[in-house]
């Protein structure tokens, strides 16, 4: 058994998956634009997450674009039958290097077939549709075009599984009335408790909740907090942040991303730390 078995693991659909798995997002260049500027140094983190036992990397081609599923494939093609590539749809760079919703049923269908072909796959494990109606994170209103679009491409076998990421509990529940979601991605955190109710709920039916953003949102006296337990527990705040999560809730998957392989094999270690009932409280008290 290595560090990261210990863990757990969860279902997606119908792949199961280790609880701490890999977010590529930070292999492209500076703003998640562009090259990275070592693209060697980028292929070893992704050949390492193989070492390591990671059997779930998240990703999109919208990172880059295009950049990181190619350091991908070129990293771990052909594939083992363990590892699930979890991808996102919904956006596009512009230019400028700008954030764009690209929601029509064209700009995703195009969005899978790109995915499919950077990624050297025939079907693609899972497909997040990402929702982009506010740059301030989840906002409300209808995604039912969007999810019979993803609905149309998994009856064509391009898909095999349907998520969601950045979306409002209303839309969570109107998508299911639609099709099977295997899994929920969102910004949560220690500072940011927001989908706790959600995280329950899906958490009930057997859906994971995918949390990104691990130390994102933190004010400086709530950086404090979590480093203050961090020291007393001869950790870093990264792991203990991650070791939280792990066990707010058994369908929670983390993706914590990097460029540096010794802080892959940091992050790494949090499936290893128990926080003590002291530390706990302290870390719960830090969203106030």
């Amino acid at each position: 058994m290595t560090s990261i078995d210990h863990a757990g693991t969860f279902t997606l659909g119908s792949r199961t998956v280790k609880r701490l798995g890999y977010g590529a997002m930070q292999l492209a260049g500076p703003g998640v634009f562009g090259p990275p500027k070592d693209r060697d140094a980028a292929l070893a983190v992704l050949r390492e997450t193989a070492a390591l036992g990671i059997d779930h990397i998240d990703t999109s081609d919208f990172y880059g674009p295009h950049v990181t599923n190619q350091l991908i494939r070129e990293a771990l093609h052909p594939y083992a039958d363990s590892l699930t590539l979890v991808t996102k749809i919904g956006a596009k760079r512009g230019s400028d290097a700008s954030w764009q919703p690209a929601y029509s049923p064209a700009e995703l269908t195009s969005a899978v077939h790109d995915n499919l072909r950077n990624l050297g796959r025939d079907v693609l494990d899972v497909v997040n549709l990402r929702i982009m109606f506010s740059v301030h994170g989840p906002s409300e209103g209808s995604i039912a075009e969007q999810v019979d679009t993803l609905a149309e491409l998994q009856k064509q076998g391009l898909v095999r599984h349907i998520g969601l990421s950045n979306v409002t509990p209303t839309q969570v529940a109107q998508a299911r009335t639609q099709v099977e979601i295997v899994c929920v991605q969102n910004m949560y955190n220690l500072a940011n408790r927001h989908d706790d109710a959600l995280i329950d709920t899906l958490a009930a039916d057997g859906i994971a909740y995918v949390p990104f953003f691990p130390l994102g949102g933190f004010s400086p006296l709530q950086s404090d907090a979590l480093s203050d337990v961090a020291r007393q527990l001869d950790a870093t705040p990264m792991q203990v942040a991650l070791a939280w999560l792990l066990q707010r809730s058994p369908n929670l998957l983390l993706i914590p991303g990097t460029s540096s392989v010794a802080h892959l094999r940091e992050n790494l270690k949090a499936a290893t730390l128990t926080l003590p009932s002291e530390a706990v409280g302290k870390l719960d008290a830090i969203a106030g």
